[in-house]
């Protein structure tokens, strides 16, 4: 194990889920309630065009951990047995035959704990078993499940599952501080380390009654918003989706702020503690969302399975993301740059001073002179991509093409021009040979990272979730709810 760098700075990297980039108060949204996001956006660094590698879960986790694209490490879906809390979920147990994905695939946090990091975790892992550390986090406090319930939250702890009725953005947040608080006794005994600290909340992802929400939440502020800030738009044409009433759209608009604001005062504590304890300029804080989300853009509430086929909306794959890390990272600026989870780890490992350590092969390229202040430079592709099974999508600050193999439906948007994205400008006169550019664009760079046997274009993923490693037999599930 490498021994403690000075200058390496501590990494407090915090993970939302199912959070839009638009769910922000520094984003534009005046109704939601998110003070501490502010407050990172206006010690940071707010990143306006950061795309999830694809808009669904476990896939989107696994690429952030690894820096690969879904069609190099194999997770292409929620993964099924952690994700139904609905028929039994939380009730069940750990099923005996548990699944390990990513084995073999260096992570983040195994890279800096090579480095000399302390690394934990606390809160949703969902890329397969969880009973045991994994991926390179020392300290180990999961939530093992897609889903729970906020006021009833399974925990891993030296290899034995409990659950807590503590409000899980709470609970998640306690045992960071506790990480932290071994941090601070180590440096009083003189065995200072730098830590890497992964918080991943299951917020905002629903449930969004009110009775999974404590009443100190949600008070009268959210019975009386009229949420004008999220459209309610018909479903497009061409789309299958679950409909959602006048009346669930308020309720569940209402338990997805109030989920955002209690994770917000958890990141506020979190950052109250790097302060007091003289943390905060050597900490670098990261924040961001695992994909997008509808609730009420395009007619939807969900994500990139929230249709069939699949969808590539931008409110589905750009995510928030925050940087910061006073006195080095510049404060209060908005960055526009197309960049995308897949960049993370080769921008992580630049920052702290290793890029030799950026496994090859990876799709990413490193942003870290954006932290530094300095031009990012110029980059060999002007585009961001994404992927969702046979569904795959390459956009410019201007064109976005959706290409889905084999055989469509197609979009293509003039997101410039339209970025909400309802005109679907693909089979329009004169779009031919854009078209047939994006088209092989978006080819060659699949082709030049993609592993043949995860391909996701060639295997029968539908957003209805994975059950086994992607090589296997009946991986993936394929029931439609709106069949049912």
């Amino acid at each position: 194990m490498a021994s403690h760098n000075p200058n390496q700075p501590n990494i407090l990297f915090i993970l939302s889920d199912d959070q839009g980039a638009w769910a922000m108060g520094c984003a534009g949204n005046s109704e939601i309630r998110s003070p501490n996001l502010d407050r990172l956006a206006r010690e940071g660094i707010r990143f306006d065009n950061f795309f999830c590698t694809s808009p669904v879960c476990s896939p989107a986790r696994a690429s952030i951990l690894t820096g690969r694209i879904p069609s190099q490490h194999g997770v292409h879906d929620a993964l099924m047995w952690q994700s139904d809390t609905s028929k039994g979920g939380l009730d069940r147990d750990v099923p005996a035959d548990r699944v390990e994905f990513l084995l073999g695939m260096p992570t983040y946090a195994e890279l800096l704990r090579d480095r000399g990091y302390d690394t934990c975790l606390s809160g949703k892992w969902h890329l397969g078993d969880g009973m045991e550390p994994r991926c390179g986090f020392d300290t180990w406090n999961p939530m093992p499940y897609g889903g729970t319930d906020y006021l009833n939250v399974p925990i891993i702890a030296d290899g034995e599952l409990n659950k807590h009725d503590t409000y899980a953005s709470d609970l998640f947040t306690d045992n960071a501080l506790t990480f932290l608080d071994q941090q601070a006794a180590e440096q009083q005994s003189d065995q200072e380390r730098p830590f890497c600290l992964a918080v991943h909340y299951t917020a905002p992802h629903k449930p969004w009654q009110r009775k999974h929400h404590p009443d100190s939440l949600w008070d009268k502020y959210y019975d009386h918003c009229l949420f004008e800030s999220v459209p309610h738009e018909p479903l497009p044409k061409g789309f299958n989706a679950s409909a959602t009433s006048s009346d669930k759209r308020k309720e569940h608009l209402a338990g997805y702020f109030t989920a955002i604001e209690g994770m917000d005062r958890n990141i506020g504590r979190l950052l109250d503690y790097l302060e007091a304890q003289n943390l905060r300029s050597n900490t670098l804080v990261m924040f961001m969302a695992d994909n997008g989300m509808n609730m009420g853009h395009h007619g939807l509430f969900g994500k990139g399975n929230a249709t069939w086929p699949q969808n590539m909306f931008d409110t589905s794959v750009k995510v928030p993301c925050l940087i910061s890390r006073p006195g080095h990272v510049p404060e209060n600026q908005v960055n526009t740059d197309l960049l995308s989870q897949y960049d993370w780890l080769p921008t992580l490992m630049e920052y702290i001073g290793a890029p030799e350590c950026v496994p090859d092969g990876l799709p990413g390229r490193s942003f870290a002179p954006l932290l530094a202040g300095k031009a990012i430079g110029e980059r060999t592709s002007i585009y961001v991509f994404d992927e969702y099974g046979p569904v795959r999508m390459i956009r410019s600050q201007e064109w976005k093409l959706v290409w889905r193999y084999p055989a469509g439906p197609h979009e293509l948007y003039n997101v410039a021009e339209d970025p909400a994205e309802q005109i679907n400008l693909f089979a329009q006169k004169g779009q031919a040979e854009r078209i047939r550019s994006l088209q092989e664009e978006l080819d060659d760079w699949f082709a030049s990272y993609v592993d043949p046997e995860l391909d996701g274009a060639k295997l029968p993923i539908t957003g209805r979730g994975q059950l086994d490693h992607a090589t296997k037999e009946n991986a993936f599930a394929y029931r439609f709810p709106w069949n049912d």
